[in-house]
C-alpha cells in the first residue's frame, strides 16, 4: 500500500469495474486515501476524487474517522441518509438534514480544491433523489459585516428554509430574534452565530457559546445554506397542490398533509412527498459527474435489501389506503418518484467507474488487484472458551 502503481488508477479512469481484494475491515481507509491522492495527481483531476458507498451510517462514520488517521491530507464530505423509514410519518432529524444540505451546498459550488477530496455516503443516501443543484445555488445566502441586509429578510429566509424559531438558540437548526440581534445555528458549524444589526446594516458576525451565550470569535463572512430539502413559499405550495391533485385526485377532508401545506404549515413527514415541491430532483451522482465510485464490501447487497424494503413499505401504505383503514389518510408516491430503481442504481454506479472492495483476493488481472491486506487474529476462539484473552494476546505477540 502507498505505492500508486499497484492501484487501478487507469482502469478507474476508463470507467471499468475493478475489484480491489485484500481489503479487510480497517484497511479501506488506507486504500481509498491512496486512490484519492493518485487521482488528484492526474492532469484531468476534478474537484472531488472519489465517491465511497458504505453499507450503513456507522461504517460511514468509522471510515471518516479512519481517514483522519491514515490520510490526514485528504478532505472528506459526509452524506448520510434520512434517519427514518421509507413512507414514514415522521421527518428526518434536523442534524441529518443539516449534514446533507451542507454537503450538497458545497458540492453545488465546488470548483477546485488543493487537497484530495472524498465524498462518503451510505447506500441508502445514494438510492434517494435529492434537490437539484439549482435549488441549493438559488437559496444559499452569503453575508458579511457591512452588508445592507434587513434583519426581517434574514429572519424570513431562516423560516422558509427550515429553521425553527426559539427564545434561545442552543441546537443546530434554531434561530432567535432579540432587538437588533439575530442568533442562528446554521448547519455545518460547531457553534451558533450572532448577527448584530444597526438599522438595515449588518455590523458584526460573531460565534458564541450556546451554554453561556457569550461571544467567542468574529467572522469576516458566512455562507448560509437551507436546513430543509423543501420550502413552504407561495410557488412551492402552489406546485405541491397541483402535483398532489394530479397524482392522487382531489384531496379528502381528513387529508392533513394537504391542509397543512395549503396553509403554509410544516407537517411531520412531509419530506416523503419531496418530489411534489420541486420541478425536478437530482441524485448525488448528478453532483459528482464522472467521479469514480468505490463500493464497500456487501454494499450492493445492502442496496438490494433497501430497494426491497422500499417496495414493501410502499405496498403496505397502498394496501392500507385501498382498504380504507381509519385514521389520517396516507397517499404514498410511487417508489421511483423519490428513489432510484434497481436499473437506475446499476446504471449510475457502472457509468462512473467502479471499484469493489473485498476482504478476499481473487486472481490478479487487469481488472482485479490484490492490495495485500489480511485480517489479523481475532482471538474469538479464546473468548468463546472463556479463556484469558490477555494471556493469548501476549503469547501471540
Amino acid at each position: 500500500m502507498g505505492k500508486h502503481e499497484i492501484l487501478p488508477i487507469e482502469a478507474l479512469a476508463r470507467g471499468r469495474a475493478v475489484a480491489l481484494g485484500g481489503v479487510p475491515d480497517g484497511l479501506a481507509a488506507l486504500a481509498v486515501g491512496d486512490l484519492a491522492r493518485a487521482l488528484k495527481g492526474r492532469k484531468d483531476a476534478g474537484p472531488v476524487q472519489l465517491l465511497v458507498a458504505c453499507r450503513e451510517a456507522s461504517r460511514m462514520m468509522a471510515l471518516d474517522q479512519a481517514l483522519k488517521f491514515y490520510a490526514p491530507d485528504v478532505d472528506t464530505l459526509l452524506f448520510p441518509a434520512w434517519d427514518c423509514q421509507p413512507y414514514d410519518r415522521v421527518s428526518p432529524n434536523a442534524q441529518v438534514l443539516a449534514q446533507r444540505m451542507t454537503t450538497l451546498a458545497r458540492l453545488s459550488r465546488i470548483k477546485g480544491r488543493e487537497r484530495p477530496t472524498i465524498v462518503i455516503a451510505t447506500v441508502n443516501a445514494l438510492l434517494q433523489r435529492v434537490p437539484a443543484r439549482e435549488f441549493l445555488i438559488a437559496n444559499a445566502l452569503s453575508v458579511a459585516p457591512g452588508n445592507r441586509l434587513d434583519m426581517g429578510d434574514l429572519s424570513r429566509w431562516a423560516e422558509i428554509n427550515g429553521f425553527t424559531r426559539t427564545a434561545t438558540v442552543r441546537d443546530a437548526g434554531e434561530y432567535a430574534v432579540r432587538g437588533g440581534i439575530l442568533d442562528m445555528f446554521p448547519p455545518g458549524l460547531d457553534q451558533p452565530i450572532r448577527f448584530d444589526f444597526f438599522g438595515d446594516t449588518l455590523e458584526t458576525i460573531r460565534s458564541f457559546e450556546p451554554e453561556t451565550q457569550r461571544s467567542i470569535g468574529t467572522l469576516r463572512s458566512l455562507d448560509l445554506v437551507p436546513l430543509s430539502e423543501l420550502q413552504l413559499v407561495t410557488e412551492t405550495m402552489r406546485r405541491f397542490r397541483m402535483a398532489y391533485v394530479q397524482q392522487f385526485g382531489a384531496a379528502e377532508k381528513d387529508d392533513q398533509l394537504y391542509e397543512a401545506v395549503s396553509e403554509g404549515r410544516r407537517y411531520p413527514g412531509m419530506e416523503h412527498w419531496l418530489p411534489l415541491f420541486h420541478d425536478r430532483l437530482d441524485t448525488v451522482f448528478d453532483y459528482l459527474p464522472g467521479v469514480p465510485v468505490v463500493l464497500e464490501d456487501q454494499a450492493e447487497a445492502s442496496a438490494a435489501e433497501r430497494l426491497a424494503q422500499i417496495a414493501d413499505h410502499y405496498q403496505a401504505r397502498k394496501a392500507a389506503l385501498e382498504a380504507g383503514e381509519p385514521g389520517n389518510v396516507y397517499r404514498p408516491l410511487p417508489p421511483d418518484a423519490l428513489y432510484l430503481s434497481e436499473g437506475e442504481w446499476q446504471g449510475r454506479i457502472e457509468a462512473h467507474g467502479l471499484a469493489r472492495l473485498s476482504p478476499l483476493a481473487g486472481p490478479p488481472s487487469d481488472v482485479s488487484f490484490d492490495l495485500g491486506g489480511r485480517a489479523g487474529r481475532s482471538f474469538a476462539a479464546e473468548r468463546a472458551a472463556e479463556q484469558n484473552v490477555f494471556d493469548a494476546v501476549a503469547a501471540h505477540v
